[in-house]
């Protein structure tokens, strides 16, 4: 039996279609979020033991936590089109073709203003404003791990595990 002939294969540029990256909660999202949480049922479970409470009230202190959970950042996952920020509910893209450069910058959001947004229960997300960046969109759930995408109309702030891998692989999408 003769073996096949090795044929060259043709130079073959093999590219990821997605990478992966965590959005791990920094020691501040934690304490924030845990001691917030726990107020508020803490809260809601006192007006429960007042019997002249109105249902509302506790309902009112329960929808705090609740309506922050769609919020919650779960990870980015870097596709052929952009940057997909993964939500429990939705997920939010940025677009490659949008994108001027990515820099690693911790503590992006110190000296930063919220404008409107979430403040620490799950995330750091929505609209802030600081000196530095002007007015950006938070995607945040490590102040100490920060990237920041600047793009051609608005510039974004996200916290992946690996915040210097991250740049790279953006990098590399960018330049492809």
């Amino acid at each position: 039996m003769n073996p096949r002939p090795e044929t060259p294969l043709p130079n073959l540029k093999i590219i990821m279609t997605h990478h992966h990256f965590k959005a791990p909660w920094g020691r501040t999202l934690s304490i924030v979020s845990i001691f917030s949480t726990l107020l508020m049922f803490g809260v809601a479970y006192m007006l429960t033991l007042d019997r002249q409470a109105p249902g509302f009230a506790i309902a009112a202190v329960l929808l705090i936590p609740l309506s922050a959970l769609p919020f919650i950042i779960r990870g980015y996952v870097l596709t052929k089109d952009g940057i997909l920020i993964k939500r429990l509910g939705w997920n939010t893209v940025l677009p490659f073709a949008e994108m001027r450069s990515v820099e690693v910058e911790p503590l992006a959001l110190c000296h930063s203003f919220r404008t409107c947004g979430n403040g620490g229960l799950y995330s750091f997300s929505g609209c802030y404003w600081s000196t530095q960046l002007g007015h950006f969109r938070a995607y945040v759930t490590d102040l100490n791990r920060t990237v920041i995408i600047h793009m051609q109309h608005r510039t974004a702030v996200l916290s992946p595990d690996d915040p210097e891998a991250f740049a790279r692989a953006v990098t590399s999408y960018l330049h492809a």
